[in-house]
C-alpha cells in the first residue's frame, strides 16, 4: 500500500514513520534464535541421517546477552509450529543455553520436508518470540528406497569418450513438486528439458567408491512441465575410471570401471499422486563432443562432435544405442550432504602475449585452482592446446616466456602424446564460435599457453579464468597495518581454497591427493577463516572407509591402494584423532568424535602393539626442512602422545570411564618415556635443540610444567641463534609460531612470521607469490609446487597469536572464548574476527597516543576470559582500572579496553 498526499512534507513524514516501523519489525525479527542449520548446513535436502542435528544462534546485541531456556518444534506443517501440537518433536521448555542440539523425536520419514522452528528466553527468562521458519528435506534414508537400476553404456574402461544418456518422460497432471536422486561412479552433469541443473562442479565428491558412493538430491520443480520432459545425464571418469598414469597407481584402483549412474527422479502431482522416473534399460546412450577426459590432466572437445538438442523432448533418438545394467559399485550409498565444489570467482586475464598467429601466453596474474572458458574462432580441424602452468621459463637457454611445467609433471607418467599434462585440447568446426570449459576436470595454474595448429586471432577477453573450490563460507577475517601480513593471509586462504575439492589435499596440479598430514597441518588454518565442517565430516568417513582392520592409515585419503608403507605413521595419521578434536572445539559438536572414537582407537592401538618402550619411529618426519633435521623417533611419539590424549579426553566425553583411565595412563607413560630419552634437564633442551624440536614439545604439552617457560625462552634464543629466520620442516611450521606466542615469546614469533628474507614465509610474499609454496628453497631440485598448503598453520596463527582468540576446551564450540592477544611492536593496528557458532568474535587492537586501545565483541550467549600479555601494568574499562595480571571475565557484548 502506498499513501501518498499533495504535502511533500507529510509525504517524507510518511516515509519516515513507514521506515521506522520497518525497521522495528526488522528489529524484532533479529531478536531471538537465528541462522538454523540442519546438518551445519541451511536447508539441506537429501538428509538421511535419522537424528539430524539442529542449531542456532542467539541475536541479542544488549550487554550480557544469554539464553536461559529454548524450545524446538519440529513437523510436517509449518502451521503447526506455533502451537506445537501435531509436531513429530516438540522439546518443551528446555532450560539450557545450548543452541546445538539433536532431533530425538519420532522416526523421520524418507522424502519428506519437515519445518522446524525455535523459541528462545532471554536471560531474564523473558521470551524473544518464535524464529523464522527453517525446514530440511530428508532423502533415501535407506538402500531399499531406491527404485532405480545402475546402467552405463556397455563400453570398457579403456573407451575415452564421455558417454551421455537421455530419457523421454511423460507427466500427465500437474506437478506439485519433484526431486531428483542420482548417485554416480565417476562424475556428471545432469539436464532437464535442456537446461543443466544445479551449480555444482565435480559432482560427486570423491570417496573409496568399491566401500561408499554419494547422491545429491535437486529440487527439480521449476525444470519440469506437463507434459513430455526429456532427463539428460553426462558422464565423467573423475577418480573413479582413472585412465592417466602417475605413480600414486590410481589407474589400478580396486574399484576401477566405466562411470555408471543411478537415478530416480520422484514427482509429486497436485492431487497427491507420486510417480517415480528412473533409470534402467530403457535409456538411451551415445558419445558425444568429449572425446577425453581426466581429472588429473585434462578435457579434450571435439566440438564438430556437438549434438544439438540432445538432451531435449523433440531430439531424435533413434540412432542412439541401448544401455546396459550394472551391479552397485558398493553396497553403500548416501546422502551427499555436504557444501558443493562451485565455480566461486570468475576474472579475467591480466594480459596477454602474442608470440605469433599459433602461439599466446596468458597471466591471470595469481595462482589458483580452477578450469579455463575459451572463446574460439577459427577453420574446421583447428586443433588448439590449452596448457596451464603455474611459471614461465626466465632463463638463459629456455624458451623464455613460455609456460614451465617442469614443477608440477614430475610425477606424470604419460602413456602417449596424447593425454599432455594440464592441458585441455579443441578441435574447432569451422561453424563459428566454440565457447567450452571443462566438465570434469581442474587444474592449479597462473598462466595458460594456447597453442593451435592452424592460425587463431585471440584478445585478452577470449579466455576468462574461474577459482573453483568447496564454496565453504568465510568465518575469519583480519587486518593489520603490515602490508605483508595481509598479503601472506590472503595467500593461506588461496593455497587453502585451492586444496579444498570435497577433501583437502596437498596441491591442485601435480598430485591432488588427499596428503593426510597437510589437512591436519591446516586445520585450525581452515577453521578459523572457513565453515569447513561438513568437507571434514565426509573426509573422516574416507578415513573410516580407508582403516585397514589393524587400524592402519594410508599416507593419502582415499587412495586406490598407495600409501600403506613404512612411513605412514603418527606425524601424518594422526587425521584421524587431530581433525575430528579440532571440529569439536570449533563447533562444541561432539559427533566427529562420536563417530570416529573406534577408528581412533584402533589407531592407536595399533601404534602401542608395535611401540613396547612407548616410543615409535613410525612415520614421515619432519618433511621438507630448511637444514636442520629432528629425530623422526622424537616426531613420531610426540603425535603418538597426542593421540593417545585426545583418545583419553574423547572417552571421557563419551563417557567410557574404562577406556578413559586406560588410555590417560598409556598417554602419560609415552610422555614420560619422551622425556626420559630426549629432555635434558639441565640445559632444558630436547634432543639436538634445533626449533621443530623444542617448539613441538611446547605445542603438545611434552614439556613438564615447570620447565616450560625456560623451554620457550630457550627456543627464542635458538631462533636468535638462526639469525631470526625459522629453521623447520612441517612439524615445525605447525609448532614454532604457537610454542613462541603461548608462552610469553610473541615478539619472537612476530618477527618469525613477519620475516622477509630467506627462508621465511614472506620471502615467498616478497619475490611474487600470491599462494604458499611447498619449499622454503624454490630452487630446490624437488617438492617446489607453488601452491601447497603443508606450511599453512600460519594462517591460523595470525588469529590465536596476534588477536588471541581460541577455543576452551571446557566450553568448546566458543562458548567461552579465550581471548589472549598480543601488543606486537612491529604492528600499529590489528582486526581479527571469526564467525563461530554462537556468532561473530571481534579481537581488534591499535596504537594510540602511548596506548593500545583493545576493542572486544563477545558474540550473545557465549562468554570470555581475556589474558592482557604480561607487561601490561595498567588496563582500563570504562574509565575503571582492572587487574591485569589474571584472566578477566566477561558477558556478551562489546567492550574497549586502554592498556599500557
Amino acid at each position: 500500500m502506498l499513501i501518498k498526499t499533495t504535502h511533500p512534507k507529510l509525504n517524507r513524514l510518511f516515509v519516515v514513520l513507514i521506515a521506522f516501523a520497518l525497521n522495528v519489525n526488522f528489529a524484532k525479527a533479529q531478536t531471538g534464535a537465528v541462522n538454523l542449520q540442519c546438518e551445519h548446513l541451511v536447508s539441506p535436502v537429501g538428509v538421511d541421517e535419522a537424528q539430524p542435528r539442529l542449531a542456532w544462534q542467539l541475536a541479542d546485541k544488549r550487554q550480557g546477552a544469554l539464553q536461559s531456556a529454548y524450545t524446538v518444534v519440529v513437523s510436517k506443517d509449518p502451521a503447526q509450529l506455533a502451537s506445537g501440537s501435531g509436531a513429530v518433536w516438540n522439546t518443551g521448555k528446555v532450560a539450557s543455553q545450548a543452541g546445538l542440539i539433536t532431533y530425538k523425536g519420532k522416526a523421520l520419514e524418507p522424502f519428506t520436508r519437515y519445518y522446524w522452528a525455535v523459541r528462545t528466553w532471554d536471560k531474564d527468562g523473558k521470551p524473544l518470540g518464535q524464529s523464522q521458519t527453517a525446514y530440511f528435506e530428508t532423502g533415501m534414508m535407506s538402500q531399499t528406497n531406491w527404485t532405480g537400476n545402475w546402467i552405463s553404456d556397455r563400453k570398457s574402461i579403456n573407451a575415452l569418450e564421455a558417454p551421455y544418456f537421455r530419457k523421454v518422460f511423460n507427466a500427465g497432471k500437474k506437478i506439485r513438486s519433484a526431486r531428483a536422486y542420482i548417485a554416480v561412479a565417476g562424475l556428471y552433469e545432469l539436464f532437464i528439458n535442456g537446461t543443466k541443473i544445479g551449480n555444482h562442479r565435480l559432482d560427486p565428491m570423491y570417496t573409496r567408491f568399491d566401500r561408499r558412493n554419494l547422491y545429491v538430491t535437486y529440487d527439480v520443480t521449476p525444470q519440469l512441465k506437463d507434459g513430455a520432459n526429456a532427463i539428460g545425464v553426462v558422464l565423467g571418469n573423475g577418480w573413479y575410471n582413472h585412465q592417466s598414469i602417475a605413480v600414486w597407481n590410481f589407474d589400478r584402483a580396486p574399484w576401477r570401471q566405466r562411470p555408471t549412474f543411478c537415478l530416480d527422479l520422484k514427482i509429486t502431482y497436485e492431487d497427491g499422486t507420486k510417480e517415480t522416473i528412473f533409470t534402467d534399460e530403457s535409456w538411451k546412450t551415445h558419445s558425444g563432443p568429449i572425446v577425453f577426459n581426466s581429472i588429473y590432466t585434462g578435457e579434450h572437445y571435439d566440438s564438430s562432435e556437438e549434438i544439438p538438442g540432445w538432451n531435449t523432448i523433440n531430439f531424435d533418438d533413434s540412432k542412439w544405442n541401448g544401455t546396459g545394467l550394472r551391479s552397485a559399485p558398493a553396497k553403500k550409498v548416501v546422502s551427499q550432504v555436504m557444501v558443493p565444489i562451485r565455480n566461486v570467482e570468475e576474472f579475467a586475464a591480466k594480459s596477454i602475449i602474442k608470440f605469433n598467429d599459433t602461439n599466446y601466453v596468458f597471466d591471470f596474474g595469481r595462482n589458483f585452482a580452477g578450469v579455463t572458458r575459451v572463446k574460439l574462432r577459427g577453420d574446421s580441424g583447428t586443433i588448439v592446446k590449452l596448457k596451464h602452468g603455474e611459471k614461465l621459463y626466465t632463463k638463459e637457454g629456455t624458451p623464455k616466456g613460455h609456460v614451465d611445467m617442469s614443477n608440477i609433471d614430475v610425477y606424470y607418467r604419460p602413456k602417449d602424446k596424447n593425454d599432455l599434462f594440464q592441458t585441455d585440447v579443441v578441435i574447432l568446426n569451422g561453424k563459428g564460435e566454440v565457447d567450452f570449459m571443462p566438465s570434469f576436470n581442474y587444474k592449479g595454474f597462473q598462466y595458460v599457453e594456447v597453442t593451435s595448429n592452424k592460425p587463431i586471432k585471440m584478445q585478452q577477453p577470449d579466455l576468462k579464468a574461474y577459482f573453483m573450490h568447496s564454496d565453504v563460507e568465510e568465518a575469519g577475517k583480519l587486518n593489520t597495518s603490515s602490508d605483508l601480513v595481509n598479503k601472506l593471509w590472503a595467500a593461506t586462504n588461496a593455497s587453502y581454497l585451492s586444496n579444498l575439492f570435497g577433501y583437502p589435499t596437498d596441491c591442485p596440479q601435480r598430485e591432488k591427493n588427499g596428503w593426510t598430514g597437510d589437512g591436519h597441518f591446516a586445520i585450525e588454518t581452515g577453521l578459523f577463516n572457513y565453515d569447513g565442517i561438513t568437507v571434514y565430516e565426509k573426509w573422516l568417513g574416507d578415513h573410516r572407509d580407508e582403516q585397514q582392520p589393524n587400524g592402519v592409515l594410508p599416507d593419502i585419503i582415499p587412495t586406490g591402494g598407495w600409501g600403506y608403507g613404512t612411513a605412514n605413521g603418527t606425524d601424518w595419521t594422526s587425521t584421524i584423532a587431530v581433525i575430528p578434536w579440532n571440529l569439536y572445539m570449533f563447533y562444541g559438536d561432539t559427533k566427529p568424535l562420536s563417530d570416529n572414537y573406534e577408528n581412533i582407537k584402533a589407531y592407536v592401538n595399533y601404534v602401542s602393539k608395535i611401540s613396547p618402550n612407548n616410543l615409535t619411529t613410525f612415520g614421515r618426519g619432519d618433511w621438507v626442512p630448511v637444514k636442520s633435521s629432528s629425530s623422526l623417533e622424537y616426531t613420531s611419539s610426540v603425535y603418538f602422545y597426542v593421540d593417545a590424549t585426545i583418545l583419553s579426553k574423547t572417552a571421557a566425553l563419551l563417557g567410557k570411564t574404562q577406556d578413559q583411565q586406560y588410555y590417560s595412563a598409556l598417554a602419560v607413560k609415552i610422555r614420560k618415556a619422551i622425556n626420559d630419552k630426549y629432555f635434558d634437564k639441565a640445559k632444558c633442551t630436547y634432543g639436538s635443540g634445533v626449533q621443530t624440536e623444542l617448539s613441538m614439545a611446547l605445542q603438545w604439552n611434552v614439556v613438564p610444567e615447570e620447565y616450560r617457560l625456560k623451554l620457550a625462552e630457550n627456543l627464542a634464543k635458538r631462533v636468535a641463534q638462526d639469525n631470526m629466520h625459522i629453521d623447520v620442516g612441517v612439524l615445525g611450521a605447525k609448532a614454532v609460531l604457537n610454542a613462541l606466542s603461548d608462552n610469553g615469546q610473541g615478539e619472537i614469533a612476530y618477527k618469525l612470521a613477519s620475516q622477509d628474507t630467506y627462508p621465511s614465509w614472506g620471502w615467498w610474499i616478497v619475490s611474487g607469490a600470491t599462494t604458499l609454496q611447498e619449499n622454503w628453497d624454490m630452487d630446490a631440485p624437488r617438492d617446489i609446487s607453488l601452491n601447497h598448503m603443508m606450511f599453512g598453520e600460519i594462517g591460523g596463527w595470525f588469529f590465536k597469536g596476534l588477536g588471541g582468540i581460541k577455543p576452551d576446551e571446557n566450553k568448546p564450540g566458543f562458548k567461552n572464548v579465550l581471548l589472549k592477544p598480543n601488543f606486537v611492536q612491529g604492528l600499529n593496528y590489528f582486526t581479527s574476527s571469526h564467525k563461530g557458532p554462537y556468532g561473530n568474535i571481534v579481537s581488534s587492537w591499535k596504537r594510540e597516543q602511548g596506548k593500545v586501545v583493545y576493542d572486544v565483541v563477545v558474540p550473545a550467549n557465549s562468554t570470555a576470559d581475556i589474558t592482557f600479555p604480561a607487561k601490561s601494568t595498567n588496563v582500563t574499562l570504562s574509565g575503571k582500572s582492572i587487574v591485569a595480571n589474571k584472566p578477566y571475565h566477561v558477558a556478551a557484548g562489546t567492550y574497549r579496553f586502554m592498556v599500557q
